[in-house]
């Protein structure tokens, strides 16, 4: 298994990061991806320290919504700069917050449009954050030739199938073995096979059994057994697709 997404340099893991990532590997998760958003700007490297330091990791970089508003002109050169790093693959997690608007809208926008466009420049791929703000992500995307992941996506079948004609990798978290998450749970029947990916936004948003606990990324299993179980196939076929797909969309191989 691939954990597409987590925040392993997030304090909650500072008692037993090293304990945390050994149980990762020891219930199956071949590499994790260190989302290098961090505290925002000017660190720009939180996900490098951790891919630096753990052949299990990848990386990448990005200023999230929430600190659109601490960024400047040396924020973005050196997100550029830092593109160059062997193990940081996509700028990310960038796109717009509505629902806390740590950073005024506008300045949301400008922070997302930047870094998108550096993407297209770059040829890297995006993971993409949007919460209550759905039209806004998607006109920006609309906007820009990239692809990439929408992180943790908890939106509906019609949302997703506008995403999928973007070209856009939809990531299912923890919230999919949510009971009550119908909406998405028809999404994830629907969605074809070779767009999906998992994740688990460590330390955010733990599957059943785990709900309401700090997550890590060995509670993955959760998550891809109830996607099996949606789309009625095998655990060992989500597994397999999901590994398969990360490398075309991320590694671009």
């Amino acid at each position: 298994m691939i954990d597409s997404h987590c925040h392993l340099d997030d304090a909650a893991f500072d008692a037993d990061r090293e304990e945390t990532i050994q149980r990762a590997v020891d219930a199956g998760v071949e590499l994790m991806v260190a989302i290098g958003t961090g505290k925002g700007p000017p660190d720009l490297e939180a996900g490098i320290r951790i891919a630096d330091s753990h052949p299990r990791f990848l990386a990448t970089v990005g200023v999230h919504p929430h600190d659109a508003v601490k960024a400047t002109p040396e924020t973005w050169t050196r997100l550029e700069e830092l593109l160059a790093h062997p193990k940081v693959i996509a700028i990310g997690e960038i796109g717009l917050d509505y629902h806390y608007d740590f950073s005024p809208r506008e300045v949301q926008r400008d922070a997302f449009a930047r870094q998108l466009t550096i993407a297209a420049e770059r040829g890297k791929p995006i993971v993409i954050h949007t919460r209550e703000a759905w039209e806004d992500t998607m006109a920006l995307l609309e906007e820009h030739r990239v692809t990439g992941i929408l992180h943790c996506f908890t939106g509906n079948r019609e949302q997703a199938e506008q995403a999928l004609a973007l070209g856009f990798y939809l990531s299912f978290g923890g919230v999919v073995t949510f009971p009550k998450a119908s909406e998405l749970h028809e999404a994830a029947r629907t969605v074809p096979l070779d767009r999906i990916l998992i994740e688990t936004d460590a330390p955010y948003l733990a599957p059943v059994p785990n709900r309401g606990k700090r997550n890590e990324p060995a509670f993955i299993v959760h998550t891809a057994k109830r996607l099996a179980e949606l789309r009625g196939i095998g655990i060992d076929e989500i597994v397999c697709a999901t590994t398969e797909n990360f490398h075309r969309v991320m590694l671009q191989n």
